[in-house]
């Protein structure tokens, strides 16, 4: 397990462990900065960025957590600016040691277990929030089920007011892909976890006719049964475009009472999911968002919840700190089958994140590389042990923390952890990341101070606390978990005031387009 500093040190550096040899600068540091300790900075360093706290050999590993992130590609001195230029990137052994650290969960005495105001559906899923989701099966249904929704302005809802929208999901594939495998399976069991979801009062399924995923198809192999709250349309059997678009406005608005006669109720805090996510990371996510968010899921699963870690590009380098955390070895194995298939089938010879290529943002915020930005990742999912491993859209049954395998790709990662049954997306972000996820909320925690001031109308929280000598790790992690009872139980978040997420499903296409 990664040993995670309770509070960072005031000065213009942090030292994370005491065996590291870089130190993070907490704001800019001009040249001939004084450091502390002798350290005299050599170069000049943006905020959240690597300096070398002593000597490094060429070849040395570079430690941060006392984990390594990379290896000095040339002899660094002292107080050197430490980045991509003189970082190598490089596989190295990692002891997976599987179930080795495994603890059971210390589970609070239910009368001590926190509460929310959800809503109860008559199958007894509970939901965050009320919509009504009309979906397409192909990319050529797509204008039609996004005009179902747009009729449904704020004006006409006025008059259901426990209903949170209507909201359309299209996305780019559904023909032209392979008929059967693993591809259709996925986009099918995708779209069957939206169409069930708890936070859909109703669902409208929507197709072409013509197309490789087949309405039928897909309510068979999905065991989806028409009901008055889960219905069909083909274009072609309709008579086309503008009477499908009818008869889908027609049916969304029979479900409209139904779906208002709901009312919230307290249920028990074990009902909250969570797709964890990091988007525009930085030097400072590892410090203050990361840790902040896995304190705060530590806590949630004490209270019977569950965490969903995902973006299997995004543990990379860190994952032998979860394989000891598994409570079994067939568990640690699972999440490494999926690793292996990422390095040695999906991304061979491509210039993508998992083979050591982060992105623009993430290089500027301070990450040189894929190790280095796991580190950070990784430290969304707590310090609990890792219960169980999930294809992408699998249902997740098991309480705890799990990890699902997406992308990291926010939309396409979130679009597989909610149709896995999340129900609120909480998002890590040290650049400024502007997400929504709809059917669920998206609450925004920011790394940093400077850019939540920046970007207060999308930030939910400010963890830059923590940096800044105001708050605690436990402090931001108890904070969090207050928040997050109260978006489960109704609160807006920013993303959801500002409309955000109706975009954003995005279901992974990892087959040949023919």
């Amino acid at each position: 397990m990664i040993e995670i500093l309770e509070k960072p040190a005031a000065g213009p550096v942090i030292r994370l462990h005491n065996a590291d040899n870089v130190v993070i600068a907490r704001s800019n540091v001009e040249i001939g900065a004084k450091l502390g300790d002798g350290l005299t900075c050599r170069s000049q360093v943006p905020s959240g960025h690597k300096i070398a706290a002593r000597a490094i050999k060429q070849g040395e590993p570079i430690l941060k957590y006392n984990v390594t992130i990379g290896f000095a590609a040339a002899d660094i001195a002292p107080g050197t600016f430490v980045h991509s230029h003189n970082m190598e990137f490089r596989e190295f052994d990692r002891d997976y040691a599987y179930a080795q650290d495994y603890r059971p969960v210390q589970l609070l005495p239910e009368s001590e277990r926190a509460t929310f105001m959800g809503i109860v559906r008559a199958n007894g899923q509970i939901a965050t929030r009320n919509y009504i989701g009309v979906l397409s099966t192909v990319n050529c249904s797509a204008t039609v089920v996004h005009k179902i929704a747009e009729w449904f302005t704020p004006e006409r809802l006025a008059e259901f007011p426990n209903v949170d929208g209507v909201v359309a999901f299209a996305h780019g594939t559904g023909c032209g892909m392979e008929m059967t495998g693993e591809p259709m399976d996925l986009l099918r069991r995708t779209m069957a976890g939206y169409a069930l979801h708890a936070n859909l009062a109703g669902a409208l399924v929507v197709g072409l006719g013509c197309e490789r995923n087949q309405v039928s198809k897909l309510f068979k192999e999905q065991g989806l049964e028409p009901s008055s709250r889960l219905r069909s349309f083909v274009m072609q059997d309709e008579g086309g475009t503008a009477k499908t678009i009818a008869a889908g406005v027609a049916a969304v608005k029979e479900m409209l009472p139904e779906a208002n006669r709901v009312s919230r109720t307290r249920v028990p805090a074990g009902h909250i999911m969570v797709g964890l996510q990091c988007g525009g990371s930085d030097g400072f996510s590892s410090i203050t968002a990361n840790p902040a968010l896995g304190a705060a899921m530590d806590i949630l699963v004490r209270h019977g919840g569950t965490a969903i870690l995902s973006e299997t590009p995004e543990i990379y380098g860190v994952e032998h700190t979860l394989t000891r955390r598994a409570r079994s070895r067939e568990v640690g194995e699972r999440l490494i089958a999926r690793i292996r298939w990422w390095k040695d089938e999906y991304t061979v010879g491509r210039d993508t994140q998992i083979n050591g290529v982060v992105s623009p943002g993430n290089q500027t915020g301070g990450l040189a590389n894929i190790f280095e930005k796991s580190l950070g990742s990784s430290m969304k999912g707590g310090t609990g042990p890792l219960m169980e491993v999930y294809r992408y859209a699998e249902p997740v049954k098991q309480k705890g923390l799990v990890f699902m395998d997406t992308p990291g790709f926010d939309p396409v990662s979130a679009t597989g952890q909610i149709a896995g049954g999340a129900n609120v997306i909480m998002f890590t972000t040290g650049r400024g990341s502007m997400f929504g996820a709809k059917p669920v909320p998206s609450v925004k925690l920011a790394t940093n101070t400077p850019m939540y001031n920046r970007l207060k109308d999308d930030m939910d929280i400010n963890c830059g606390g923590i940096l800044d000598g105001t708050a605690t790790l436990q402090q931001m992690g108890q904070e969090i978990f207050e928040l997050l009872l109260r978006v489960v139980s109704g609160e807006k978040t920013r993303g959801e005031v500002l409309g955000l997420g109706d975009h954003e499903f995005v279901p992974w296409n990892i087959g040949v387009t023919g």
